[in-house]
């Protein structure tokens, strides 16, 4: 399947939402992905289209030199396809090249694939945050990975 990484905008709403729906318990709103795309000069999200279909999107904040990841998610019919770990590394990719250094994120323990995922792409765990998840109490397992401009660990090799 080829992929397009393309800046999200408001016309791709619809379909993001579809699969936030579908992927968090406490999923944003039109209106919260909206602030982001057109009020917070922090943000930068991306969607994976499929033709003209959005099979997944990431966003993250970019703060002085570090990067936030606010969210990653992969429509479920497209999952098991690395879509998750081609937008991580995109993520990773364009933070670098607006002059990120480092990268942090928070995800549930319970997350088991998510956390696999970004222990593959060299995030460590570093702390949790108490009651994080509102849905739920879950703590968020609080993950970084430094030096993001070394030994060509961006490389998609595809």
């Amino acid at each position: 399947m080829k992929l397009v990484f393309t800046s999200m905008r408001l016309e791709h709403l619809n379909q993001v939402l579809d699969i936030e729906e579908v992927s968090y318990p406490a999923p944003w709103s039109y209106y919260a992905f909206a602030y982001e795309l057109l009020q917070n000069n922090l943000a930068h999200y991306i969607v994976a289209l499929s033709g003209h279909k959005v099979v997944g999107y990431s966003g993250m904040w970019l703060i002085l030199d570090e990067a936030h990841i606010t969210n990653v998610a992969v429509h479920p019919d497209y999952r098991q396809r690395n879509i998750g770990k081609s937008l991580m590394l995109e993520m990773i990719r364009l933070a670098v090249e607006k002059g990120s250094t480092g990268m942090t994120l928070e995800v549930r323990p319970t997350n088991t694939a998510a956390r696999r995922l970004y222990e593959a792409l060299g995030f460590v765990e570093k702390g949790r945050r108490k009651k994080y998840y509102t849905d739920n109490n879950e703590d968020a397992i609080i993950m970084w990975k430094s030096n993001l401009s070394g030994k060509g660990e961006c490389s998609t090799g595809q």
